[in-house]
């Protein structure tokens, strides 16, 4: 049986929308102050293909990234709000208001499977000076002891640092590289890589557990064996635990996207993505391959671990931890 809402019935509201030719989004959200509020039907959802992350649900207060990142791969959950891929994922940032409350309820029929935080949007982009959701979130994943990876490119995630070491949480910073014209251009809304290293290196001292997730290494761009030496280098140095290498993905939504501005910026490019890319935009096993190995090889040369986190059990609220099961 469907629920009512507000003596509304589903049926009913979906006739509705059928004579409205407005954006879902402008139908079922309120704008205010160049965002879009939204009410999260669900709090806890699986992670796209091409997102990047080890994690298989997430948790994200906010859907599309001021960041602007060319290659995220969270852009093609815009088009199911009926907005576009690109400019609109920039721009037309989705607040979910009450994510927190709706986390809660979930949480309590949780087992211990973790949890990605921030996979739809970054959770700590600006639209988190504003809202405050994450302290919520935060607070509400370490009750309950489920372990969570926060990810991040913003240093305003250092604000909430004690509450992140009390929840027990890991943080995961993304730098794909150290080469400021790369950041410019993929990476318009961002901080430079410098202030991201400096973000590591401020997480690792409050005591949140933190690595790099190097993605998106980008083919031809940002892959030669000079560039990942650098990048690798100074990950290091920063204090990171470890590097999780990711290769650039180009799902639904993102590869249109990424290829238009390849396309302008590198037009010699273009057929060569089209020959190292499959029809669902993974790049091809032996190239994925290299560039992974030569990733882990100088990991070990700087003493850092490699590849995706181990995953840890429930914690007891107050820190002692269980084993998974």
């Amino acid at each position: 049986m469907r629920v009512p809402l507000d003596g509304v019935g589903w049926d009913a509201l979906s006739l509705v929308d059928a004579v409205d030719d407005r954006p879902l989004i402008e139908r079922r959200a309120v704008l205010r102050g160049g965002f879009y509020e939204m009410q999260a039907r669900t709090a806890i959802e699986r992670v796209p293909a091409g997102a990047g992350v080890a994690q298989r649900w997430a948790v994200s207060p906010y859907r599309g990234c001021a960041h602007a990142c060319r290659g995220c791969g969270a852009r093609g959950g815009h088009r199911r709000l009926g907005l576009d891929a690109g400019r609109d994922f920039d721009t037309r940032v989705v607040v979910r208001a009450n994510v927190v409350e709706r986390l809660r309820g979930e949480l309590a029929r949780w087992g211990d499977e973790p949890l990605a935080v921030g996979v739809g949007g970054d959770c700590y982009q600006e639209a988190e000076r504003t809202y405050r959701l994450m302290p919520g979130v935060v607070r509400a994943l370490g009750e309950a002891g489920v372990p969570f990876t926060v990810y991040t490119k913003s240093p305003l995630v250092l604000r909430d640092a004690e509450l992140l070491v009390a929840a027990g949480a890991r943080g995961a910073v993304s730098i794909a590289f150290v080469d400021e014209r790369i950041r410019r251009a993929v990476e318009p809304g961002a901080v430079g890589a410098q202030a991201r290293l400096e973000l590591v290196s401020a997480l690792v001292e409050a005591g949140v557990e933190c690595r790099v997730l190097m993605a998106p290494v980008l083919p031809l761009l940002s892959d030669a064996a000079d560039q990942l030496a650098a990048t690798v280098r100074r990950i290091a140095a920063a204090g990171a635990v470890a590097v999780e290498p990711v290769v650039l993905r180009l799902p639904v939504g993102t590869r249109s996207w990424y290829l238009e501005w390849l396309g302008e910026a590198h037009p010699g490019l273009v057929a060569r993505y089209e020959e190292l890319y499959d029809g669902a935009g993974v790049p091809s096993a032996e190239y994925e391959g290299r560039i992974t190995g030569q990733i882990e090889q100088l990991c070990r040369v700087y003493g850092m671990a490699c590849g995706v986190w181990e995953p840890v059990g429930r914690r007891r609220p107050g820190g002692e931890q269980l084993e998974l099961v």
